[in-house]
């Protein structure tokens, strides 16, 4: 019976916190759908984000700066960027943009700034660890074929509403030879409602159930292993910093609340660590990796993974250096 009872127990909090974690990506989701389906209604050939800068410099910090304008958790990114990128928007500035915005947009970094206004330094190095992990991020995934990057529906979009100078018709889905060219883009009509409505709505359920499942591994997770087994190593340089990277992984909290959830447990850990929770979760947790896969290979994103881990260990431990 006590088995039973503690089985029951268990259950009612991987439920609790699966609610949680999903009543609190949702809204942020639907944002982002609803930001990318607008803009297909504006720009319905993507004219506009076309002229982002193609640098390895400028366009990832273009799309960075775009999070000040868009502002969304690390769900609601995903369909931007997912737009950024099927309209045929330069690659760094698509990836700056999934990268970086999470933490780069007003929501977050006033609620940095109220979680821990007596932490300076943290104020500053959140946002600029945040660019420079975009800045990796970008320069490492450009390096591939965008045939190895982007997962093939993605991929297929993107070609159809690139020139035909950059994908031939050849490289379009569907394409043949001698068929007409797609209309110029500055006299495509914006597409009915309907058929917004209807694309938005599909892209949100399909976004919805990968980020289901992303939410029920985390709860899953977050109840099996107790996150004192992570602060447990908070007073250790090197472990502490990798234990709560991850925390961060596990627990997948939105960008846009994580600084109060750090608030709890940051006197209990090292600076580093503290960075790296707070720089780690809005790139990579259970629920945004589930979402990669409408953007990426799966190759692509296990270089994701390893990149930005290694990225974000060096500067917890650059951090530990300087202040203990």
């Amino acid at each position: 019976m006590a088995g039973i009872a503690f089985n029951s127990a268990q259950g009612a909090t991987v439920w609790a916190v699966f609610q949680g974690l999903l009543l609190e990506a949702l809204p942020f989701l639907l944002i982002g759908v609803s930001i990318a389906t607008l803009g297909r209604a504006w720009d319905p050939r993507g004219r506009w984000l076309q002229r982002l800068p193609n640098h390895p410099l400028l366009g990832p910090l273009s799309g960075a700066a775009l999070g000040f304008a868009l502002p969304a958790c690390e769900c609601g990114n995903v369909p931007v960027a997912r737009r950024l990128l099927a309209v045929g928007a330069p690659l760094g500035s698509a990836l700056g943009f999934l990268f970086a915005a999470p933490v780069l947009n007003p929501i977050v970094l006033l609620a940095t700034w109220a979680a821990f206004p007596d932490r300076p330094w943290l104020l500053l190095l959140r946002p600029f660890g945040s660019l420079l992990i975009a800045l990796v991020l970008a320069a490492l995934l450009q390096l591939l074929p965008e045939a190895a990057l982007l997962s093939q529906d993605l991929l297929a979009e993107r070609r159809l509403n690139q020139p035909l100078a950059s994908a031939s018709l050849l490289e379009r889905r569907g394409g043949q030879l001698g068929a007409a060219a797609p209309p110029p883009m500055a006299l495509a009509p914006p597409p009915p409602w309907a058929e917004l409505l209807d694309h938005g709505l599909r892209e949100f359920l399909e976004l919805g159930a990968l980020l289901l499942m992303g939410s029920a591994i985390a709860a899953l997770l977050q109840t099996l292993i107790p996150r004192d087994v992570f602060l447990s190593l908070g007073q250790a340089p090197t472990l502490s910093v990798l234990s709560l990277m991850l925390l961060a992984l596990v627990v997948s909290v939105c960008s846009s609340v994580d600084a109060f959830l750090a608030l709890g447990f940051a006197d209990q850990v090292t600076p580093g660590a503290l960075l790296a929770f707070l720089l780690l979760g809005p790139v990579i947790d259970l629920k945004s990796l589930s979402l990669f896969g409408r953007l990426f290979q799966p190759r692509a994103i296990l270089l994701v993974v390893a990149a930005v881990s290694l990225t974000v260990l060096l500067i917890g431990q650059w951090l530990n250096l300087v202040l203990l």
